[in-house]
């Protein structure tokens, strides 16, 4: 019961750091200098973003034999692995909504459109699909987010600059081979490979 909450953290702290999120967290601290409202609308976002890919997840995972199910799951870790090497970009698009509301509803806003479709809402759907519990899932996940985003909000430039991000996104990909490797595994076993 405890892996459907550590798992989940541990790979969202990871594959978020030099993400397009931390980014946006960057920009926020420095535009706004209220980290609490700010710290706020990442846990709200977070959890509403992370809850409707948990349920997305878990439905998957319910309409999927056990063999299949890891199978997909195996191939999903396995291209996520990939993704995560490859650096994000914060788009023009979310820093401008700042502008237009406050440092908690921006943050919000900003926080919830560029988790869509986002590596850890991928994450978070395939951790969904093979933990049973989907809340330790979300709270993990959204743990996972703070971990990476507090310390830039709270830091502001200097969090972000002194992280070896080529290293941290190589140990993120890394955890998620990890997790492709288990699923394969588990694959075989269910369909009595193993």
């Amino acid at each position: 019961m405890l892996d459907s909450f550590l798992v989940p953290t541990a790979i969202v702290a990871l594959a978020e750091i030099g993400d397009k999120t931390q980014l946006l967290a960057l920009i926020l601290a420095a535009r706004f200098r209220k980290p609490w409202p700010i710290i706020a609308g990442i846990v709200a976002a977070t959890l509403a973003n992370h809850a409707a890919a948990g349920a997305v997840g878990a439905w998957v995972g319910s309409i999927f034999s056990d063999a299949v199910l890891h199978w997909i799951l195996a191939v999903s870790f396995a291209a996520t692995a990939l993704w995560t090497l490859v650096p994000d970009k914060l788009d023009d698009d979310e820093a401008s909504t700042a502008r237009k509301f406050g440092p908690f509803l921006t943050t919000l806003i900003a926080f919830f459109l560029a988790e869509i479709g986002d590596k850890t809402q991928i994450a978070t759907v395939m951790l969904a699909a093979q933990y049973p519990e989907l809340w330790l899932v979300i709270i993990g996940t959204t743990v996972g987010m703070l971990i990476a985003n507090v310390p830039v909000v709270l830091a502001g430039n200097f969090a972000a600059e002194k992280l070896p991000l080529t290293l941290i996104r190589r140990l993120a990909a890394s955890a998620f081979l990890v997790l492709a490797i288990v699923a394969v595994y588990k694959a075989m076993q269910s369909s009595g490979w193993v």
